[in-house]
């Protein structure tokens, strides 16, 4: 998914935040794994019972964006949050660990030969209306989704038998292999084994939609959004309300640095996700940061002469100095994957040679016919922030050299990501988070039919090896096809690696319960709690 806070404003969080950590002297035990939980709180807290008379509405701060509500074509890290909220498919996230837990699907079982998932639905499984939910609703849903040309998630569902030849109007409904075999029993047939189809069905796009949107299917229900306030409330007629303590949420959009910061100290909010001016938290152990599957990178699109050709994005990705390029980033990144346990290691991006640069961008010039003294034209698509512009100050300056002219063209950095597909410039800025805990969550975006390729890119070498990769069997071996992937696709030269993601932030944990860092950054909202309250005041005795 992509993430719109580390896409569009985190470099100048970061900056702030790395120096107030390094005030702290804490900014060292910054991340070992990825997988491994990386919290910056100074103590452990054990869970205790909540007591319902305790429970009341909770109040997070938001970036501030317009909400696409929608859950077939949200793309924003922001927006999931909320959508896992209030509607819910066959799997959910596990807090912690961010592997499936059972959601809508009570059990399931696979055939031997790993193509044919059966999926029993909770026959307790309502909507907010009280309209049951069924295997005809899952198979309504995904069937939704497939049609529409929207939705950028759809190619997830790719593995499933007929699934990419009806996305692409290529082939019937009737072919695509999701079968109702009763009221309560979805069979899935796929083209391929899939190991991490649970993984996948976790994400928003696939969860139980009825025809009226304002239906839900979630823990909450949607009862107002307007002004850049959003209020949740319980849904009665939830599956597991018995345990969905709180009443609800509201979520208040800001950008206000210092408003947020000072509604967190006042106790009017319980949970900041936007920026905030971390130098006036009154509470640095409020602060929690913790490292994320997650990559910003910038990434070329593949219209335009000559940026289509390999050797001419050769010649500019090693004209970069890159330890300048990445210099405020908290977690430089070479690689485009972040490495997980197990993961082969992958040669990443960072060698600097502006001589050889030149040497290959005078053999690009000459194979391709053009003259040494002309300039050519590279556009620059970027969102309103100074620390874009800053960027392309940088690139514009590491590239003259070559006799390339860049030109920034820029949008509100509110939806930038939904303008990229239709804009006609030759490269990007990109944050994304992976959905699920695979390098498949990353490499998708590059296959030529994923409906998450916005880059042009098609490659029937690339294409292959992901394809091997769902045929492997053992997990080692597959990640070693797919690191190959990862090598080949870098080697393409289509990507600048420049962070690993970091999530940020602000809540108090002696007052919110069921909430910690993970490495999606995704938190349930169906698990939060107000924790009993506690007395700090030290020493004290207590007198009968």
């Amino acid at each position: 998914m992509y993430n719109g806070i580390v896409g569009g404003i985190v470099l100048s969080l970061e900056k702030k935040i790395y120096k107030f950590i390094i005030a702290l002297f804490v900014f060292n035990c910054f991340l070992t794994n990825v997988f491994s939980q990386s919290i910056f709180n100074l103590y452990n807290q054990q869970e205790e019972i909540p007591n319902l008379s305790d429970q009341r509405q909770i109040i997070i701060i938001d970036s501030l964006m317009d909400y696409d509500l929608d859950p077939h074509t949200a793309n924003y890290s922001n927006e999931a949050q909320i959508l896992l909220g209030v509607y819910e498919g066959l799997f959910s996230y596990d807090p912690v660990t961010q592997e499936p837990l059972n959601a809508l699907c009570e059990s399931y079982k696979i055939s031997r030969d790993k193509k044919k998932w059966t999926f029993n639905i909770r026959k307790d499984a309502k909507f907010s209306d009280g309209k049951k939910i069924t295997a005809q609703t899952v198979k309504s849903s995904w069937i939704k989704l497939l049609s529409n040309p929207y939705a950028s998630f759809a190619s997830m569902l790719d593995c499933v038998s007929g699934a990419r030849n009806f996305r692409l109007k290529q082939g019937d409904e009737a072919l695509v292999g999701i079968e109702v075999k009763d009221e309560y029993t979805l069979v899935v047939k796929l083209e391929k084994p899939c190991s991490y189809f649970p993984k996948i069905l976790c994400h928003s796009s696939f969860c139980a939609i009825d025809e009226d949107l304002n239906n839900y299917s979630g823990a909450f229900y949607i009862e107002s959004y307007e002004n850049y306030i959003l209020t949740l409330k319980k849904n009665p007629n939830y599956w597991g309300k018995d345990g969905v303590i709180i009443p609800g949420i509201t979520f208040i959009q800001s950008d206000n640095e210092d408003a947020n910061a000072y509604d967190f100290n006042q106790g009017k909010a319980d949970w900041v996700k936007a920026n905030t001016s971390v130098g006036k938290i009154l509470n640095p152990q409020n602060l929690y940061i913790a490292a994320v599957f997650g990559t910003s990178f910038l990434f070329f699109k593949q219209n335009n002469f000559p940026w289509n050709i390999t050797e001419f994005r050769q010649a500019l990705l090693e004209a970069l100095p890159y330890d300048e390029l990445r210099k405020n980033y908290s977690v430089k990144a070479k690689t485009f994957i972040y490495p997980l346990t197990g993961y082969p290691k992958v040669e990443g991006i960072e060698d600097y040679d502006l001589d050889f640069a030149k040497e290959l961008m005078s053999e690009a010039r000459k194979k391709n016919g053009i003259s040494e003294t002309e300039k050519i034209k590279l556009v620059f698509g970027i969102s309103q922030e100074k620390y874009m512009y800053d960027l392309a100050e940088q690139l514009k300056k590491a590239w003259e050299p070559l006799g390339v002219e860049l030109v920034t063209q820029a949008t509100p950095s509110n939806r930038y990501a939904n303008s990229i597909e239709a804009w006609n410039a030759d490269l990007f800025s990109y944050s994304w988070i992976g959905d699920f805990a695979d390098p498949m969550a990353f490499l998708e975006m590059y296959r030529s039919s994923s409906s998450l390729n916005v880059s042009g890119f098609k490659n029937d070498e690339f294409d292959k090896m992901l394809l091997d990769s769902d045929l492997e069997t053992n997990e080692y071996s597959r990640y070693e096809i797919l690191s190959k992937a990862e090598q080949f696709l870098l080697n393409q030269n289509v990507i600048i690696p420049l962070a690993h993601s970091i999530e940020v932030h602000l809540i108090d944990l002696n007052v919110i319960g069921g909430w910690t860092t993970n490495a999606l950054d995704i938190h349930p909202l169906k698990n939060l709690y107000i924790k009993p309250p506690k007395c700090t005041v030290p020493n004290l005795v207590m007198l009968d």
